[in-house]
């Protein structure tokens, strides 16, 4: 990305398989059976096995890593609201959208939405991360509303 202003949005899919649920478990250490038990799951309000909430908002920060601030993004805060459960084999698109960038230093935040492929939002926060470019220099006049400045 070439300059970040306010209004400035990135998004990036992804299908999460079981496969992904079960790596994560095993990374985290987070092994709750309502994960990774198909048997103990079905007796549950769920019916199934979900996805970590942490691995949805996971795909967040590969937005703000990849994209939008970028390459050496620093995470400040994260804030996360779970509204509707994620299974395996769910594509689930994180999306975030600048709503302030600071003036007197590269301080970025961001709201951050994660919605499935039927478009319903699961995950919904707020992101504050240090913005570590510095080719986000845009001409006054241009359009697009604040813009970073980095020396």
């Amino acid at each position: 990305m070439s300059d970040l202003y306010v209004g400035a949005t990135a998004s990036w899919s992804k299908t999460i398989t079981s496969a992904d649920v079960q790596a994560f478990a095993t990374l985290s250490g987070d092994d709750n059976p309502l994960h990774v038990d198909e048997a103990f799951a079905r007796n549950t309000r769920f019916g199934r096995p979900i996805v970590h909430g942490m691995l949805v908002a996971s795909l967040i920060s590969a937005v703000l890593g990849r994209q939008l601030p970028g390459p050496g993004t620093i995470y400040l805060s994260q804030s996360l609201e779970f509204l509707r459960p994620v299974y395996p084999g769910d594509t689930i698109t994180a999306t975030v959208e600048v709503v302030r960038v600071r003036e007197d230093k590269p301080v970025v935040t961001l709201i951050t939405r994660c919605t499935n492929q039927n478009g319903e939002e699961v995950v919904r926060g707020e992101a504050v991360v240090l913005a570590l470019r510095s080719s986000w220099a845009r001409e006054e006049g241009d359009s697009g509303g604040p813009a970073l400045h980095l020396p």
